[in-house]
């Protein structure tokens, strides 16, 4: 056997098994959802499967409100995130200034820093201003924290379009906006698809925020979740089968997107 097909088959052999690892919590968690709340501390795979935990979660009359909640701060963020970041984006990949790149850097080390070393002021901001509670804050917050991958992403597949064709169509007149409109957004589509379909991801999954800045009126799915964790303990069937429900719209989003997602953050590798 030659070396490279030695290699061939170790390297298929390790990503199978990463895939595997990976791929693991997730089965667990679906197994679980189907198991009764005692027989969910048992790692036995062979089991009678039942809805008891399902029937439960759709049994909460706030559960529809917690999904309502979660589409409407994950879209919201979404688009905010783009009105703020596709101008700042332009601006510094084709009108650049000594600063650009160190207001980039600037931006992109804001999520260096722990959320939890600014709870507290932006809790008092949040409370000074009625915005606890409300999908309208949660949107806010979101959207301070994806819009530095936001920036960075289309930044980085602006800077990839060839400046001739911009030139060109400034000799016919064409303004920023109809250069946005007209000739970076269809050249750049698969960039900003694979960017929108990140930046969902993170707000739909986003913990952290949502349980320390909501409660009830606006509280998403990943609160929701949080509610199945109580001081008798862990329903570990309820919370898998609420875990479950909140994850696989995304997954399934992601699954069928896979290809436009791999295609935009490839998008300009090789020029």
């Amino acid at each position: 056997m030659s070396k490279a097909v030695f290699s061939k088959i170790w390297l298929t052999i390790l990503g199978w098994l990463i895939g595997a690892l990976f791929f693991y919590p997730i089965y667990y968690m679906a197994i679980t959802a189907f198991k009764t709340e005692k027989g969910a501390y048992s790692p036995d795979i062979f089991f009678i499967p039942t809805l008891e935990s399902f029937g439960e979660v759709f049994s909460r009359s706030d559960y529809f409100l917690f999904v309502r909640n979660s589409i409407l701060i994950s879209f919201g963020s979404t688009i905010l995130c783009f009105i703020l970041a596709i101008p700042s984006a332009y601006r510094m990949a084709f009108y650049p200034t000594q600063k650009s790149q160190s207001t980039m850097l600037w931006m992109l080390s804001t999520k260096m820093m722990p959320a939890v070393g600014v709870l507290i002021p932006i809790y008092i901001i949040w409370q000074w201003f009625h915005l606890l509670d409300t999908v309208t804050g949660l949107i806010i917050i979101y959207t301070l924290m994806n819009l530095p991958i936001a920036v960075w992403m289309s930044y980085t597949y602006f800077s990839e379009v060839p400046k001739g064709i911009l030139e060109a169509g400034r000799i016919d007149g064409a303004t920023a906006t109809q250069e946005l409109w007209h000739l970076l957004r269809p050249m750049t589509m698969p960039g900003l698809s694979s960017t929108a379909l990140l930046l969902i991801i993170l707000a739909w999954n986003e913990a952290f925020w949502s349980i320390n800045l909501s409660s009830a009126k606006a509280a998403p799915l990943t609160v929701f979740i949080a509610s199945y964790s109580s001081p008798e303990g862990l329903f570990w069937a309820k919370l898998s089968a609420a875990s479950l429900l909140a994850v696989a719209p995304i997954m399934i989003m992601g699954w069928f997107t896979q290809k436009q997602l791999v295609r935009g953050l490839t998008f300009g590798a090789v020029k």
